[in-house]
């Protein structure tokens, strides 16, 4: 039989508490308990791989552009992010073109600087 709710005295708690030293200490389980995941950044982890910067003019209408690419290629997302950095840093045009990233004119000698300067690992030099 339940006892009364009304009946003064009567804690429902009471009984939860008895029971606290045969509940499992452990982890809690679920996705509360999973520790966060650390943002990745993708252009320090464009960085921490080989780059080639290399000059171009070919198809380009006789225009010299500086072309930074991954040769074990880089994801879009990284690419234009990276060149979106590129332009505030040096103060040039550059977009993303498939897998490498065309900077507007003949700086290959500072965007390997720049490049250099944000911690690129190994940078190739390509003419």
């Amino acid at each position: 039989m339940a006892d009364p709710p009304s009946k003064p005295g009567n804690n429902p708690f009471a009984k939860l508490a008895a029971l606290r030293g045969s509940l499992p200490l452990g982890e809690p389980k679920g996705p509360a308990a999973q520790a966060p995941v650390e943002p990745v950044d993708p252009v320090a982890a464009l960085l921490s791989r080989k780059v080639v910067v290399r000059r171009e003019r070919k198809g380009r209408g006789g225009k010299t552009v500086t072309v930074v690419q991954w040769p074990d290629g880089a994801e879009a997302a990284a690419l234009d992010a990276l060149a979106r950095e590129l332009r505030k840093g040096l103060g040039t045009a550059a977009q993303r073109e498939e897998t490498s990233i065309a900077v507007q004119g003949d700086i290959a000698d500072r965007v390997a600087a720049w490049l250099a300067g944000r911690g690129a690992a190994r940078i190739v030099r390509g003419d």
